[in-house]
């Protein structure tokens, strides 16, 4: 049985560099920075507001495909080399799931084989996602010495019960330990926060931040827990903080963490100067990432197009496919008409907004494009621009997907 099926006679294959090379009617004067994005998709359990793609790790004796996974990434890479050669790497962001459930000498081995593959720019940034609950002493300084520079690790909440009522593997205690060891063994890291939990209130929230601000982090993650479809809390909802709590708990966020030197610089994070994610830097810049493992996603630009793929989502399926050379379940084209909204639907998360120039240079159009939506934006008080810039007001932050919806194609 064929892993998908067969395309019509004619057809591309995902990985044919000439077929997305030819002529169109976009013009890129130059290429965006390119980024990696390395999916690995197994945690200890699924957590239930999660709607990643992430699958629970197998116990016993068999234990995770390590190697079996990382010949199947580096083959991947190998099938994917055309559409991004000769271009330098600015960024690694190993996500999942759970990679610290990789060990550290399958991380060495899995970015030895990337060096030995990209050209990664000096100074290139090597993110590692991290749960407090995988890690054990000097597991994080092993991870460094792999080649890791920043790790970020997925607290969520130092409240106990809170943990629980999201399912999370870790304790409190853990969750210190962790950040502790990890400011031991990293230069910079981040540490993810979630907000208007189950049963939680102002009070509980500022001992969630007194604690992590206590750590030190140089860079600071905060989500409001939202319902996704399909995950175990959009079956069983929990009873939510009231909406306007909520908004409150963020204005203390934003308040607390300037205080403590955090400057907020995209909606969700927060960083002390020096300390900004440069990967994730690039999504919202709209800049290319070639994303590698079972369900990564990718965008890659090209002379006159620029292409989205979404690899094979199950990792058996993935992996086989992999081996057999075409790991990509899609690959499809942005519209011209979809570029617009591609583009503010990253840029304008964040703080500082985007240079009109570069929205020129990642999209292939003129400003004119986006004429009508950045003077309705402004209208409503969601933006504010000069000559060579535009960026979000505090309220255009606040009602970002309103801000966002504005650039949609036909205004819709």
């Amino acid at each position: 049985m064929p892993l998908r099926p067969a395309a019509p006679e004619g057809a591309p294959h995902a990985q044919d560099v000439m077929h997305w090379m030819r002529p169109g009617t976009l013009h890129f004067q130059s290429l965006p920075p390119l980024s990696l994005y390395i999916h690995l998709p197994w945690c200890l359990r699924k957590c239930p507001y999660c709607d990643f793609n992430s699958h629970e790790a197998r116990l016993g004796a068999d234990g995770l495909p390590e190697a079996e996974y990382i010949d199947a990434l580096i083959a991947d890479l190998d099938a994917s080399l055309p559409l991004v050669w000769g271009r330098p790497v600015h960024s690694i962001f190993i996500g999942g799931g759970t990679p610290s459930l990789f060990s550290p000498a399958s991380i060495d081995r899995l970015l030895g084989d990337v060096r030995a593959r990209l050209k990664l720019e000096p100074g290139c940034e090597v993110t590692l996602e991290a749960n407090p609950g995988t890690f054990e002493r000097d597991r994080f300084r092993a991870y460094r010495a792999a080649g890791v520079t920043r790790l970020s690790i997925g607290v969520q909440s130092f409240n106990d019960a809170h943990l629980q009522a999201l399912g999370r593997v870790h304790d409190r205690a853990q969750a210190i330990a962790a950040v502790e060891e990890a400011a031991q063994a990293f230069e910079t890291f981040n540490l993810d926060l979630m907000y208007a939990l189950p049963g939680q209130d102002i009070a509980g929230l500022d001992a969630d931040l007194d604690q992590a601000l206590a750590l030190a982090p140089p860079h600071l993650s905060v989500y409001h827990l939202t319902i996704e479809p399909n995950t175990f809390f959009a079956k069983h909802p929990p009873a939510l903080p009231e909406d306007d709590i909520a908004y409150a708990m963020l204005d203390r966020i934003t308040e607390r963490t300037a205080d403590a030197g955090l400057q907020r610089y995209e909606v969700s994070a927060y960083a002390r100067a020096g300390h900004r994610c440069a990967h994730n830097l690039n999504y919202w810049q709209f800049g290319d990432y070639l994303g590698l493992g079972a369900g990564a996603h990718g965008k890659l630009s090209f002379a006159h197009r620029v292409l989205r793929q979404v690899r094979f989502r199950e990792p058996r399926l993935y992996m086989e496919a992999a081996r057999a050379g075409n790991a990509v379940a899609q690959a499809q084209e942005v519209g011209r008409a979809d570029l617009p909204f591609e583009y503010m639907l990253n840029a304008l998360r964040l703080r500082e907004g985007f240079a009109l120039a570069q929205f020129s240079e990642r999209t292939g159009l003129a400003v004119s494009a986006i004429q009508r939506p950045l003077q309705e934006a402004e209208r409503k008080g969601l933006i504010e621009r000069d000559l060579h810039r535009v960026w979000p007001t505090a309220r255009g932050l606040d009602f970002l997907s309103d801000l966002q919806g504005l650039f949609l194609p036909d205004g819709d």
